[in-house]
C-alpha cells in the first residue's frame, strides 16, 4: 500500500509542476485533463500526508517512552496516535480503490411508467420529483429534454439531465425497476395496488469520451412538439427525433426553443446512450466484475420497494430499509445512497484482497 501511496504522491507533485509550465498552460485540453487528474488525487494525497505525520508522531512517542519523566504521558499519546493510524489505514484503503472514471460526470436519467397503468405513470412522476428534489438539495441543476404526460397525471416517460459535481457518483445505483405499494388515487374501492416504474441512469458523454457516430447511420425526423413536463407547448415544428439505425436507439428532444437546439441536445443524449451500451458490453466481458456490482443496471431488475401504508422503503440489493418514505420521496436519499456506496466499497475491497 505504501508503494502505491508514494507513487500517487510523486504523480501529484509532478502534475503540480506541469501545470505551471508554459507548454501546458498553452494547451487547454491537456491543462483540463491534468487539472482533473490532480483533483482526483487530492483526497488520497491529503490523507497520506496526514498518515505520514502520524507515523512520525508515533516514532517520537516511542522514543519518549524511554524518558522516566515523560514515559506515562507518551504512553497515552501513543494509544491515541495508534487509534488515529488505524482509522487512516482504513480510509486510505477505501481511497485507493480504483475509481469509476465516470463518477465526476453529469447524469442522463430516463423514467418510464411500467406495470400498473395510470398509477405507474403517477409513480414515475413521483420518482421524477424525488430525483429533482435530491438534485436541488445537492446544489445540482436539471433540464428535461423530453416528456410524455400520463393521462391521469405523472409521466408515461420523462427524460432529463442532472448536472453537478460528481452527480453520476450519487445516482448511478438508481437504474432498475422501482415498485410502489399503495392505494392509488385512481382506485375507487380503496384497494392496495402494486405498480412499477423503470429508471435508467447513464453518465453524460462529454468531450473526453470518443464515440464515433456516422451521419449516414442516422434518421432525423422533425415534427411539432406536443409540449412536455408541464412546460409551454411549442407550436413550431422544432421537436427532433433521431434514430440510430445500427442499434435501433431512438432519442427524442422537444423541450428546447429551436430545432437546432433540440438536435444538439438529442445528439448529446444519443452519444450518452451509445457510451452506456459500450460500458455494458465491457462489463459483460469482464464477467466477475459485473457480478460483484450492486445490481446489473438493467431496467428489469427489481431494486427497490416504496411501501406507503408502512411508510417504508426497502432496497433489495443490499437489504437496506428505512421507515422514512415521506422524506425519501421529498429527495432525502442520502441514507440510501451512502449505504449503497459503502456496500460497493466493501465488495471492491473484498475483490482486491481475494
Amino acid at each position: 500500500m505504501i508503494e502505491r501511496l508514494e507513487a500517487t504522491l510523486t504523480r501529484y507533485e509532478e502534475i503540480e509542476k506541469l501545470l505551471t509550465t508554459n507548454e501546458v498552460l498553452n494547451d487547454r485540453k491537456r491543462m483540463t485533463a491534468l487539472s482533473k487528474e490532480l483533483s482526483s488525487l487530492e483526497d488520497i494525497v491529503a490523507c497520506y500526508k496526514k498518515y505520514k505525520k502520524v507515523l512520525e508522531q508515533i516514532n517520537d512517542a516511542k522514543e519518549m517512552l524511554k524518558d522516566p519523566e515523560l514515559g506515562e504521558l507518551a504512553k497515552e499519546d501513543l494509544k491515541s496516535l495508534e487509534a488515529e493510524k488505524n482509522d487512516l489505514d482504513a480510509e486510505l484503503e477505501i481511497l485507493l480503490i480504483p475509481k469509476d472514471p465516470n463518477d465526476d460526470k453529469n447524469v442522463v436519467i430516463e423514467i418510464r411508467g411500467a406495470a400498473g397503468g395510470d398509477e405507474a405513470n403517477i409513480f414515475a412522476g413521483d420518482l421524477y420529483r424525488m430525483y429533482t428534489r435530491f438534485a436541488e438539495k445537492k446544489g445540482f441543476t436539471y433540464n428535461v429534454y423530453n416528456a410524455v404526460d400520463g393521462a391521469a397525471g405523472g409521466f408515461s416517460q420523462i427524460e432529463f439531465i442532472v448536472k453537478g459535481n460528481k452527480a453520476y457518483s450519487f445516482l448511478k445505483y438508481e437504474s432498475g425497476s422501482h415498485r410502489v405499494q399503495r392505494v392509488p388515487a385512481t382506485e375507487s374501492n380503496g384497494r392496495l395496488q402494486t405498480s412499477t416504474a423503470t429508471v435508467l441512469v447513464m453518465p453524460e458523454a462529454d468531450e473526453d469520451i470518443d464515440i464515433d457516430i456516422n451521419p449516414s447511420d442516422l434518421r432525423i425526423d422533425i415534427y411539432r412538439s406536443s409540449g412536455c413536463g408541464g412546460q409551454g407547448v411549442n407550436t413550431t415544428d422544432s421537436a427532433v427525433r433521431i434514430t440510430h439505425l445500427p442499434t435501433g436507439l431512438v432519442v427524442t428532444c422537444q423541450n428546447e426553443r429551436s430545432q437546432i437546439q433540440n438536435k444538439e441536445q438529442a445528439m448529446k443524449v444519443l452519444k450518452s446512450r451509445l457510451y452506456d451500451m459500450q460500458l455494458q458490453k465491457q462489463e459483460e466481458e469482464a464477467g466477475a466484475e459485473r457480478r460483484s456490482k450492486i445490481g446489473t443496471g438493467d431496467r428489469a431488475e427489481k431494486i427497490r420497494t416504496y411501501n406507503y401504508p408502512q411508510n417504508r422503503v426497502t432496497d433489495h440489493r443490499i437489504g437496506f430499509t428505512t421507515k422514512q418514505l415521506d422524506r425519501v420521496m421529498d429527495g432525502d436519499l442520502d441514507d440510501i445512497i451512502n449505504a449503497l456506496i459503502q456496500e460497493d466499497q466493501k465488495r471492491k475491497l473484498a475483490g482486491e484482497t481475494e
